[in-house]
């Protein structure tokens, strides 16, 4: 863990990724207290405020809104913090039931081989044979808008990702003396995956899962922008940055720009950090 810490924090850029992603995450934890508005909360908001240019003052309250405002008079800087919170917690759920799914998949494959392991990689091929956001759109389709079944899609488009990830390694390892070691004392199927085999898998787990939580955050950006995702009482950044679409043309940039900005940067400071643990967990990657 020294190694990896050292190597990792020798990169400048890798690091500023992981201030700047976590500076976010604080960001969304604490929106209620930083947050001069609850976006969420109707009773706080003034259709007389409604379209204000950043900068300007709210009529009722007289307090500046930095950002600007939306049609309902929704502070914009309050609804992306807000809106961080929800995308933010969508990727993490999603992301970790996905993972235990996936690695549970994934182990048993290689452990048990044979027809268990052809039936496991024949479900997970079909399941990457189809687009994500496909997959995604047809289920929210059928069941509606609401946060939990943006996660329950999310969950079902991501986990074939972290089992064919965890097999490969898990092949490589599973033929290794502490394995034979490990079954010749007898010990449980579940102990010898989940104790011996699976540490031993983490290093490419954990660069998959980086750069998934990404992917989640953008898919779920997309799915609310099509207007299938979170429901409009809860806004997301990508259902901010729907609302603020058709009036781009009319000068009220800012509805959809710094919603925009707030995905752009929360992305690209967790690719940061996912593309330099690839490079410390993979020798051969780097410099």
């Amino acid at each position: 863990m020294k190694r990896i810490a050292r190597a990792f924090f020798e990169d400048k850029l890798a690091v500023f990724g992981l201030v700047l992603f976590l500076v976010i995450v604080l960001l969304a934890i604490f929106a209620p207290l930083l947050a001069p508005q609850n976006p969420y909360d109707l009773s706080q908001l003034d259709i007389m405020d409604g379209g204000q240019p950043p900068g300007s003052s709210s009529i009722a309250t007289g307090g500046i809104y930095y950002l600007g405002t939306d049609e309902q008079g929704r502070d914009m800087l309050s609804a992306i913090l807000y809106g961080l919170r929800i995308s933010l917690v969508v990727a993490t759920i999603s992301l970790a039931f996905a993972i235990a799914i996936g690695v549970t998949a994934g182990m048993t494959a290689a452990y048990f081989g044979g027809k268990v392991d052809a039936l496991i990689m024949r479900v997970v091929d079909l399941q990457l044979s189809f687009p994500a956001i496909l997959i995604a759109l047809i289920l929210l389709a059928l069941w509606g808008r609401g946060v939990d079944k943006v996660i329950l899609a999310l969950i079902i488009v991501q986990w074939a990702y972290y089992a064919r990830t965890v097999r490969s390694s898990a092949i490589v390892e599973a033929r290794k003396d502490y394995i034979d070691a490990a079954r010749c004392l007898a010990l449980s199927h579940g102990r010898i995956m989940f104790h011996h085999l699976l540490p031993n898998c983490l290093p490419p787990l954990i660069v998959v899962a980086t750069v998934q939580i990404a992917q989640a955050i953008a898919l779920e950006a997309t799915l609310s922008f099509l207007g299938v995702g979170v429901p409009i009482t809860e806004p997301s950044l990508g259902l901010l940055i729907a609302n603020g679409y058709s009036f781009l043309l009319s000068g009220r940039y800012w509805v959809s720009l710094f919603p925009g900005i707030a995905l752009v940067v929360t992305i690209i400071a967790i690719n940061l950090v996912g593309d330099r643990l690839r490079d410390v967990f993979n020798p051969r990657l780097q410099k």
